[in-house]
Parts: structure tokens; C-alpha cells; sequence
């Protein structure tokens, strides 16, 4: 049987016909003479007996359809228009699934827009929206990936999760009109590839983070500028304008001068002995070995000691000063809580709260480099107490495990000391003075949880602060989202008068006087709490996203896609 077409090429054999495998749009016509570049025809030859059905359905469209006749079933053409997508196919490789639809609103987050598609494979992103200028002949593709790497890195520097840098990376290069970006972060490391097309070759870019610091005044403004590129529809910043306001980021100065810092040590050192159970004098006692010990540990800073020695150097003037009031014997001063006081305003929350939200997001790399160096840091800050308490108990000072029952009488003046202490944070970690008032009200109400459930309530305490932390990450998140701007200046402040000072003093003190099981009973409580801590704050930032509708998600899908797990096999 012979397909009637009429004209030279009926008079070939069957086999060597050959025609495309391809169904033409409905309405367009086969064409009579040679394909187009653009129409691409298959060397596999049609049965005999078929052919082609123009008047196929978009949705169910088939490669061929059988003849008048020969009763054989209609066929599935696997490359008709998927049912999700409207109008024609993008011109690049569509996957069989079809690309899904995205909601790409202009009034959230671009945390929230980048997030969703980070979690994407490259093929079934979107098309890139890019709303900055650029010239004639494309975006200058080495400039902006170095922009993307310049800004990634002041925010790892600056205490960001490795998620959010990833999603404001990617959120910077697809401002640019580069879509096909996979941006990678680790601890030190940050590397972003771009692949213009699947047949040409990748270009590739990193960038080494090699010095870090606390000033989250510079990252809100970091984060201001990546919100002005990614959704600025009446402010056009160009290459050239973002590389002059990174500059000028880079060049600021710290809101706060060295002496406001030495201060706010002290207060916060004080603020911490007065939640223990210290009195005017403890404070006054704590807050003088806390400045001592920041003006000790900027002088090894200057001198270019590592910082496990600069945290060992800033412990040990409060732990001696706290056995110098033990060898007076004293009844009016509580010398447990000066040493207390001091471990406050050095226990390494801020980088405890970032390693547990990187292995819980699932970047274990930086999770595990990030909780390395906090126990680094501890190390440092046990070693430096425990060195002074050994001298003090060769000296005959008598150190009291039993000091660590604290009257909870005073529930007003805890909650000033709690807010006092916030406030101390939030200004050693550099921030602006817009943000302040929000943190310290935010570690008020994270003190009065506290307080209700584990002291009025006699719920655990690890369970009271995690529940207290979850508190603190959801405001967090919601003022951030309020302010278009990081969460971290919300959160990292509000954690201070939860951290585990107590518990890791007293089982320092154990070790001391040989009673290993006490000692390690108290430092198991004290890495429970620190746990509760990071896990509560990273739980209440995830809740704040499931009850907040989230633009950007795909059509009828969560706002961001989780990660596939296996379950150990």
C-alpha cells in the first residue's frame, strides 16, 4: 500500500521513504520541499500504512495517525505542548514534564522569590526576568558574576546562612539576565557557574571569604541594594551604580565607636549576673571583668593571635575576679555569678544559631565548619575559666556548687536586666539604631516565656527555652519581613539572656574539683540548651513561612520545595 500524495515520489520503494516524526502546529501544513534549519526531521522512516494528522489536538497531539482503513490506534507524540504551558513552546529544551508555572509576585521577599527556584533543576526554571539594563549585546556575563561573588561574600561574612546567600546570588545574576546560574557556598569558599545554553561551555567564578565580622549595619544595607536590583521597577541600578554602592558599603564605618563597644560588653557581663541572682555589686563586678577581658582580647586581635587565644584571654578576668571575691568571704557578693556574667558575654551564640540553620537546611559543609569553629571557640573560653579556678581552688578559695539556686523573686528586675543585656548585644553586634528598640522588646518577651514556663510553670528548662527561641524566630522573621531586610539583627540579639552562662559555669566548676560526673551532667545541659536555642529560632523562622503566604511557589505547590531524603538507605 502506497501513501497517495501524487507526484515523483510515488513511484519509490516503501523503504526508502522517509518523512519527519514531528507534527507541524495545527493549521500549518507539511511542508512540500526540503526542511527549514528550524524543523528538524527524523532519519527514522514512518511504517507504511501512516501518516500524518494535522488536525491533532494541542493537548493530546500525535506524531502520525493511521490511515482510512487500516483500524490501527492514534499514537502519543511525546513532544506535544505540555498542558501546564500556554501559547508556544519556549525555543530552548522543554523536558517531557513540561516547565511548571511559577508565581513570581513583585511585593515579596526576594528571599521568598529565589528560594523556590534555587531548589529547581536548571531545565525547569523559569525564564530569567531581568529588570536591570543592560547592553545591546547581553549582560556582561564575567562583571556580573563577580558583582554576584562580591556581595555573597559580605554576607557569609557577615553571619548569613548559607541558604540565604545562595538565594540572594541567584537572585543578583537572574537581575542580570543570567538564568542558568548554580551558585555554591561553603564555609571559605563561593562559586557560582553560568552556562549560557546546554552546548556551550560553562564559565565558572569563586571567591575566597578570608576575614569575617560582626556589623550588621553593613549587612542590612547589603541586603537593601540586593532588594533594589532584584525588584527595582522605578530605581534602575546598573552595573556601574551597584559596584560604587558596594563600595561605599565596604568603606563604611561602624556605627559605633570602640569605647561604646567596651561598654556595652560590661553591661551586657552585668545585665547577665543580675538574671543569675547578683545584686548591685555583682554588677558592678562583672561588668569591670567583662571590659578587662574585651580590652585583653582586642590587644591579641592587634598583636595577630588567632581567636581561640583572643576568647581564652577575654574569659579569664571575670573567673578572677570572681575567686578574688570568693577569698574575702564576702556574704554580700555572689561571686558564681561575676564568673557567669563573664561566660555570658563570650559564649558564641550567634555562630551556634547559623551552624544548626545550615545542617537543618541542609548544607552540612558549612554546618560542620560552622560548628567546628564554635567549639573551637568554647574550647578557648573553657580553658581560660578553668585555668582560673584551678589557681583559685590551689589558693583555698571555696567555690560553692550549690550557688547555682537563684531566688525568683525578682521577676521585674530580670526582665529589665533581660532587656538591658539584648540591648548590649545588639549593639556589639554593630547594629542600626532603628533596629534596637524592636530586638530588645524582642528578648523581653523571649525572657518572660522563659520565666513562666520554666520557673512558674516547673517545665524543663531546655524545653522552656526552646519554646522561648521558636518566640524569637518567629518575630524575627516577621519584622524582617516587615522591613524588607535580613532577619539575623531580629533574632541573634533577642537570644542573648537564653544562653547557657550557668549551667557551663558550674560544670567548668565540677572539673575543677575533680567531680567529673557533676562537671559533665552540667556541660550536657549546657549543649542541650545551646541545641534548644538554634533549633527554636530556625523552627519559629520555618512556621512564619507556613503560615504567611509565600509568592513564588509553583502552581499549587508549597512556597519551597523540600529536599528529597532518603531515610539512611
Amino acid at each position: 500500500m502506497v501513501a497517495e500524495q501524487g507526484g515523483p515520489e510515488d513511484q519509490k520503494p516503501q523503504s526508502d521513504e522517509a518523512r519527519s516524526a514531528f507534527v507541524p502546529p495545527a493549521g500549518v501544513g507539511q511542508p512540500s520541499g526540503p526542511p527549514e534549519d528550524d524543523h528538524p526531521t527524523s532519519e527514522f522512516a514512518v511504517p507504511a500504512g501512516l501518516q500524518t494528522d494535522p488536525s491533532a489536538s494541542s493537548g493530546q497531539g500525535s506524531a502520525s495517525a493511521a490511515g482510512s482503513g487500516t483500524g490501527t490506534e492514534q499514537l502519543t507524540n511525546a513532544f506535544t505542548t505540555p498542558s501546564g504551558v500556554q501559547g508556544h513552546p519556549p525555543p530552548a529544551f522543554t523536558p517531557a514534564q513540561g516547565i511548571p508555572m511559577i508565581r513570581l509576585t513583585k511585593e515579596a521577599p526576594w528571599q521568598d522569590r529565589m528560594r523556590t527556584m534555587l531548589r529547581m533543576p536548571v531545565f525547569e526554571r523559569p525564564a530569567p526576568e531581568s529588570v536591570q539594563r543592560t547592553d545591546d549585546s547581553g549582560p556582561a556575563v564575567p562583571r556580573v558574576l563577580d558583582l554576584t561573588l562580591r556581595i555573597g561574600e559580605l554576607l557569609l561574612a557577615g553571619g548569613e546562612g548559607a541558604e540565604d546567600v545562595e538565594a540572594a546570588m541567584f537572585a543578583v545574576s537572574r537581575s542580570y539576565g543570567l538564568d542558568r546560574c548554580e551558585p555554591t557556598v561553603t564555609f571559605t569558599l563561593l562559586s557560582i557557574s553560568h552556562q549560557p545554553s546546554l552546548v556551550e561551555d560553562p564559565v565558572t567564578a569563586s571567591r575566597t571569604v578570608r576575614r569575617r565580622g560582626t556589623d550588621y549595619t553593613r549587612l542590612a544595607a547589603v541586603f537593601q541594594l540586593i532588594d533594589d536590583i532584584t525588584t527595582a521597577e522605578h530605581v534602575e541600578v546598573s552595573l556601574e551604580e551597584a559596584y560604587r554602592r558596594l563600595a561605599e558599603i565596604r568603606r563604611n564605618r561602624h556605627p559605633y565607636p570602640g569605647w561604646v563597644l567596651t561598654a556595652a560588653a560590661g553591661l551586657l557581663a552585668g545585665s547577665a549576673s543580675v538574671l543569675v541572682g547578683g545584686g548591685p555589686l555583682v554588677f558592678l563586678a562583672a561588668a569591670a571583668g567583662a571590659m578587662l577581658g574585651d580590652r585583653l582580647a582586642w590587644l591579641f586581635a592587634g598583636r595577630g593571635l588567632p581567636e581561640f587565644y583572643q576568647f581564652m584571654a577575654a574569659a579569664m578576668p571575670p573567673a578572677a575576679i570572681g575567686i578574688a571575691l570568693t577569698l574575702t568571704h564576702s556574704t554580700d557578693i555572689r561571686p558564681s555569678a561575676v564568673i557567669t556574667g563573664g561566660l555570658f558575654a563570650l559564649l558564641p551564640g550567634r555562630a551556634l544559631v547559623a551552624g544548626v540553620q545550615d545542617g537543618l537546611t541542609g548544607y552540612y559543609i558549612t554546618a560542620g565548619a560552622r560548628l567546628l569553629e564554635v567549639m573551637y571557640f568554647f574550647i578557648g573560653i573553657v580553658a581560660g575559666v578553668l585555668l582560673m579556678l584551678y589557681l583559685g581552688v590551689q589558693l583555698g578559695a571555696e567555690l560553692n556548687p550549690e550557688a547555682r539556686f537563684v531566688p525568683h523573686d525578682r521577676p521585674i528586675a530580670q526582665i529589665l536586666a533581660s532587656m538591658a543585656l539584648t540591648l548590649a548585644f545588639a549593639i556589639l553586634l554593630q547594629q542600626e539604631r532603628s533596629t534596637v528598640l524592636a530586638v530588645t522588646l524582642n528578648g523581653g518577651v523571649a525572657w518572660v516565656i522563659y520565666g513562666a514556663m520554666a520557673r512558674a510553670g516547673d517545665i524543663s528548662p531546655v524545653a522552656a527555652t526552646a519554646v522561648a527561641a521558636g518566640l524569637v524566630g518567629l518575630f524575627g522573621q516577621l519584622f524582617s519581613r516587615y522591613r524588607y531586610t535580613s532577619s539575623l539583627p531580629y533574632i541573634t540579639a533577642a537570644i542573648g539572656p537564653l544562653l547557657p552562662g550557668s549551667a557551663t559555669y558550674f560544670g567548668l566548676l565540677g572539673f575543677a574539683q575533680n567531680e567529673v560526673e557533676t562537671g559533665l551532667a552540667s556541660l550536657s545541659t549546657a549543649v542541650a540548651t545551646a541545641l534548644a536555642i538554634a533549633i527554636g529560632v530556625n523552627l519559629g523562622s520555618e512556621i512564619s513561612r507556613l503560615f504567611m503566604r509565600v509568592p513564588g511557589g509553583v502552581e499549587g505547590g508549597p512556597g519551597r520545595r523540600a529536599a528529597k531524603r532518603t531515610r539512611g538507605f
